[in-house]
């Protein structure tokens, strides 16, 4: 008898499964055996089974016609002879050591089940899963749901391994439909008597991008939503029978991301959607509390309200006026000792159109730039997609803030009056937004000697003070629009450098320099920039894109004479956007990294062989290379 039985169904992913066994095979616990079975493929998936189980005993194929996952993952149990069940989807793998980890933690602590941390796997870039981030942010041995209920969050299968008896005693089994994980899941941290919680890395949940190729993919598809549904009201079903404190958290997370995707498919069906699928959304929508409500933003609020009701045709307006930027609904407040905000809408009744806890400040910065020595700036600040004409004019402070002390220096003061601007984003789309003007000016003689000794990083902050309202947000805007990055500048020794960070935070970072660009420009495909080095070390330099991300690295010459050195980096080699934004950090290496000043103001966009790059400056004032 196997320690552990791995269940891996597959149905056409002849590209991932041989990675998918082979990183099952690699595992430190040897003593294993792999259940595969083919759920009906009609593509080379089962011949490359067959290779790997030519080579690896502990490898076995069922076959069978197409029934879905469901189905063949209980085949696979019944089959499987392990102490232990763990389950791998054919497209993803499994970290080294991650099932003996798994393993060994149930052996020493006698639980359930154990469950470890996830990143997700995009070609060949691994990101941490949202979905699993906080849960698992440090270990818990012999825990439960109910005393860790941030582990609602966890409703996959595959970060796991089940004790057999375990399982066997609760009875599970898989729905033979689409989404039959969640309901399991839930059904097993729920029975559970204890649980561990690894903090390691335990499963790469693949992000495939090849067109309609997952589930996910197929979410607005009438069949995809049903089986959805049914999971929705079985996972809520079990909750409240079983935990009811727990409810109120799935409900949150329903309401936020499965409720989103009924509202977009049902939008996009309009009046002649299906009304089982109705119905079954309201059935779920009749048990959610008013606090699960308010807990999803008013827009999205609204439109499920108009789905909870069957009004389909204003579904689809709305649905349409949101998508397009039209949807803004004018604010107003309410009460003396507790003001309130509350957004207006014919449609959505006032004990769901509360707001308060969805104003905040969008700051966006429209221009900067150095004029006698100052830096001056102007922009406008937002209360989110709302009408906000209710407030009248609002009292606006800007300023910077050191991180660390929390020293402010003051940039303005002033009364700001609402006014419609057409705004662009980084897509192209012109929206209108409700926003107040506002202007400041920065001299940089305020900075104390001991202040720009510090060499401290300060982020541009703004206050909003209205009736009933005070807010408080950092400036921002998209990094792949104007305004351009003004070059730094220098006061007694320190360089004053206006930066804005990779999410589009502006601010002011105060450094030294010991390598300087003083020209960077794109020649023919190429980016090419040269400076000036204070130590030229005593071997050749390098230059090194790294990638924030990941960490990955690639590596371009680097021409030194005397002090100045010159680089030149062929822009359709570097490697591939990987998401939806790559940043590359420029460094030199010289003996040790030195992320260079620059001081030219040029910030092209340049197009090279269908890839678009932004040449940039980065939060330290150094190179950063992006890709959209």
């Amino acid at each position: 008898m196997p320690v552990l039985s791995v269940i891996v169904p597959f149905y056409n992913v002849e590209k991932y499964i041989g990675p998918c066994l082979d990183s099952i095979a690699a595992q430190t616990l040897k003593d294993l055996e792999v259940i595969c079975v083919d759920d009906g493929s009609d593509d080379g998936g089962p011949a490359v089974v067959e290779a790997r189980q030519a080579d690896d005993r502990r490898i076995h194929l069922i076959r069978q016609d197409n029934h879905g996952v469901g189905h063949a993952r209980n085949v696979g149990v019944r089959q499987a002879a392990g102490r232990y069940l763990a389950f791998v989807d054919g497209d993803d793998t499994v970290p080294r050591d991650a099932l003996g980890r798994l393993v060994s933690s149930l052996e020493s602590t006698g639980s359930d089940l154990a469950c470890g941390n996830v990143m997700r796997l995009y070609r060949n870039l691994l990101v941490r899963s949202w979905a699993h981030k906080e849960a698992f942010a440090k270990p818990v041995k012999g825990t439960h749901i109910t005393r860790h209920p941030l582990l609602i969050r966890d409703r996959m299968l595959w970060n796991k391994v089940y004790r057999r008896s375990f399982w066997d005693e609760l009875g599970l089994s898989f729905p033979e439909r689409m989404y039959e994980d969640q309901v399991v899941a839930m059904a097993a941290h729920v029975g559970a008597r204890s649980v561990d919680v690894l903090a390691k890395v335990v499963y790469h949940w693949r992000q495939r991008d090849e067109p309609g190729s997952s589930i996910t993919q197929r979410r607005l598809e009438p069949a995809n939503l049903r089986d959805r549904l049914l999971s929705v009201l079985e996972t809520a079903d079990l909750l409240a029978r079983r935990a009811p404190r727990l409810k109120p958290d799935f409900d949150r997370d329903t309401m936020d991301i499965d409720m989103s995707v009924a509202v977009e498919a049902v939008a996009a069906m309009g009046p002649s959607a299906d009304p089982a699928l109705i119905d079954l959304i309201a059935r779920y929508l009749d048990g959610v509390s008013r606090e699960a409500w308010q807990s999803v933003p008013f827009a999205h609020r609204l439109q499920v309200h108009l789905l909870h009701e069957r009004r389909l045709a204003e579904l689809v307006d709305v649905h349409a006026q949101d998508r397009d930027g039209r949807l803004r609904p004018r604010v107003r407040p309410a009460g003396f000792l507790r003001r309130r905000w509350y957004g207006r809408h014919p449609w959505l009744p006032g004990r769901l159109s509360d707001v308060s806890d969805e104003l905040d400040v969008s700051a966006r910065l429209v221009e900067l730039d150095w004029r006698d020595g100052r830096l001056a700036g102007a922009g406008w600040v937002g209360l989110g997609n709302f009408d906000v004409g209710a407030l009248g004019r609002a009292r606006l402070r800007v300023r910077l803030e050191e991180r660390g002390t929390g020293e402010t220096v003051q940039l303005c003061e002033q009364d700001s009056a609402p006014v419609w601007k057409h705004v662009e984003d980084e897509d192209g789309d012109i929206l209108p937004q409700h926003v107040f003007p506002f202007s400041f000016s920065f001299d940089p003689a305020t900075l104390t000697p001991a202040q720009l000794a510090r060499r401290g990083r300060w982020d541009l902050r703004l206050d909003l003070k209205g009736p009933g309202l005070r807010l408080d947000g950092k400036v921002g805007g998209p990094r792949w629009l104007p305004p351009a990055i003004p070059a730094p500048r220098r006061r007694s020794g320190v360089w004053l450098v206006p930066v804005r960070t990779v999410k589009g935070s502006w601010g002011l970072r105060l450094r030294t320099a010991e390598a300087i660009i003083g020209e960077c420009r794109v020649d023919g495909g190429d980016l090419v920039f040269s400076g000036e080095m204070s130590d030229v070390g005593d071997g050749e330099p390098m230059l090194r894109l790294r990638r924030r991300s990941d960490g990955e690295e690639m590596y371009f010459p680097v021409s030194l004479a005397g002090q100045d050195f010159h680089a030149r980096v062929p822009l359709a080699d570097v490697d591939e956007r990987v998401g939806d934004e790559s940043c590359w950090e420029v460094v030199i290496d010289q003996g040790k990294a030195l992320l260079p000043l620059v001081r030219t103001r040029q910030r092209p966009v340049v197009t090279v062989a269908e890839r678009h790059f932004l040449v940039d400056r980065g939060e330290d004032g150094c190179l950063l290379l992006a890709e959209r």
